[in-house]
């Protein structure tokens, strides 16, 4: 599926391709706890469902990294593993805590949302955003957005003493929303917290355990990053750490196809397909590599959309410009709601994205991975 020319949502939706799609490794994923450089909960999943496919090796910011084959190119999938939350802040005299954002947080979001507060000992603590009542407000700020100063978190506490003592809580402590995983009435679509990028990292588990079943070109190497929500901090030392000669970043980025948007100008519509991103402001794609990347979809029949977009960035910012420069694309799965506590994914755009990143690793040996930067006349 070629998108740019505007959508065609029925052939979209009547795509009947045979799918397996079970969504148990996402819900793991998705409900798991690990803001920017909290992510140890998360680390362990990846490193127990990645168990026996290569070895294991990390860098000194945390990233974990799978290695699996010796010979032929060094091809990266990469996912970052953290999400976006809180660190408290301070706790006040009667028990309330107040918060730092950790990541890009939209506070029209955060009022009355239920989180979860990971104490040093492992327990989460729930709690719920509140501020100042409106009825107590002057009419003037009535209707403005509250700051994230003036936000803060009931968890039920009676003074900072019970907050502290009994409740275990102290400065620091990541907090996370509190929002299940749910399948919704439409059978392919699911709703949960932190698919950005927990439904990168799910699909790049899925097709790195496929790519060592049944064998690939490569040094394939399997990165799960840390801190790409505060800057693509562990990017940057896993390009250094890994040395890949080539990198698919697999990512959960922003759907624009709710009201507001001009569906017929979408380019990350939920049932449109994986999305191959040519450009963001951080990073332009390798054109040789998106060209690879549209003909290895096209011809294994699997439904993409192509997208170039005005704002934002991912790991490809940092490791396309490690080493002496590295092939990067990035491959997404439009999500609606992104940066809040619920988001929404159509579970065939995920596994169109398995299915393209084990294609197109197949498709880079050598020969193919060498041409990528073969620049000389």
């Amino acid at each position: 599926m070629r998108h740019g020319c505007g959508l065609d949502l029925e052939g979209v939706f009547s795509h009947a391709r045979p799918m397996a799609i079970d969504s148990d490794l996402l819900k793991k994923f998705s409900e798991a706890h690990g803001i920017s450089g909290h992510e140890d909960e998360v680390r362990n999943l990846v490193a127990q469902e990645l168990e026996g496919c290569g070895e294991f090796s990390s860098d000194g910011s945390g990233s974990l990294f799978c290695t699996n084959g010796d010979s032929g190119p060094r091809v990266m999938l990469a996912a970052h593993m953290d999400e976006i939350g809180f660190l408290v802040q301070n706790i006040t005299a009667n028990g309330f805590l107040q918060l730092v954002g950790i990541g890009g947080w939209w506070p029209h979001t955060l009022l009355s949302q239920r989180v979860l507060v990971k104490t040093r000992s492992g327990r989460s603590v729930q709690g719920v955003i509140g501020s100042k009542p409106p009825h107590f407000l002057p009419e003037g700020q009535r209707n403005s957005v509250m700051s994230m100063e003036a936000l803060f978190v009931d968890v039920g506490a009676e003074s900072a003493e019970q907050v502290k003592n009994e409740f275990g809580i102290h400065l620091g402590d990541p907090v996370v929303p509190d929002a299940a995983f749910s399948p919704l009435e439409n059978p392919f679509r699911v709703m949960g917290k932190a698919f950005d990028n927990r439904a990168g990292l799910s699909v790049m588990i899925e097709a790195f355990k496929t790519l060592c079943r049944e064998g690939h070109p490569n040094t394939l190497i399997a990165a799960a990053t840390v801190q790409e929500e505060v800057g693509t901090r562990g990017a940057k030392t896993a390009g250094v750490a890994m040395r890949p000669d080539c990198v698919i970043v697999l990512e959960g980025p922003p759907a624009d196809d709710t009201p507001g948007f001009t569906v017929a100008d979408s380019q990350g519509a939920l049932g449109g397909g994986v999305q191959i991103r040519l450009f963001d402001p951080t990073a332009i794609t390798n054109p040789r590599l998106a060209a690879l990347a549209e003909k290895t979809a096209a011809d294994a029949g699997i439904p993409f959309q192509l997208t170039v977009r005005r704002s934002g960035g991912t790991d490809a910012a940092a490791l396309h410009l490690s080493g002496r420069g590295v092939p990067t694309i990035v491959l997404g799965i439009p999500t609606r709601y992104i940066h809040a506590h619920n988001g929404v994914l159509d579970l065939r755009d995920y596994r169109a994205a398995v299915e393209l990143t084990v294609a197109l690793v197949r498709a880079l040996d050598r020969e193919a991975v060498e041409a990528l930067t073969h620049y000389l006349p």
